[in-house]
């Protein structure tokens, strides 16, 4: 079983997000489209895996991340964006993808990284 926290405030991508992940063995899935939502979200149910865009509604994606591995310790983390250079910090292990995403790439991450 893993639980994903997808971080990303355009609710199109978000379920596009989940429905690939679905198919790549995440097996529950939280949404937030802000850096708060997030945060909460974490202290419901810690993550198993985090995706996130870095340029949120409010807040940032990076910034929530801090925060929830600060609260909750490692996880691997799949930042999205199209602003990789906005990415900060988004250091290794972290992987970031630019978007648009492939949904083959996004598949090979996500096995590569989270535990299913």
């Amino acid at each position: 079983m893993c639980h994903v926290l997808v971080i990303e405030d355009n609710l199109l991508i978000a379920d596009h997000i989940v429905q690939i992940l679905e198919g790549a063995g995440g097996s529950s899935f939280d949404l937030a489209s802000t850096q708060a939502e997030a945060i909460e979200a974490a202290r419901a149910r810690v993550p198993d895996c985090i995706m996130s865009d870095v340029r949120l509604a409010e807040g940032t994606g990076p910034a929530a991340v801090q925060a929830i591995i600060a609260e909750h310790g490692a996880v691997p983390v799949i930042f999205m964006t199209g602003t990789p250079e906005a990415c900060t910090p988004c250091a290794p292990p972290m992987v970031i993808l630019a978007k648009p995403i492939q949904a083959h790439v996004l598949v090979e991450t996500f096995r590569d990284l989270a535990p299913v």
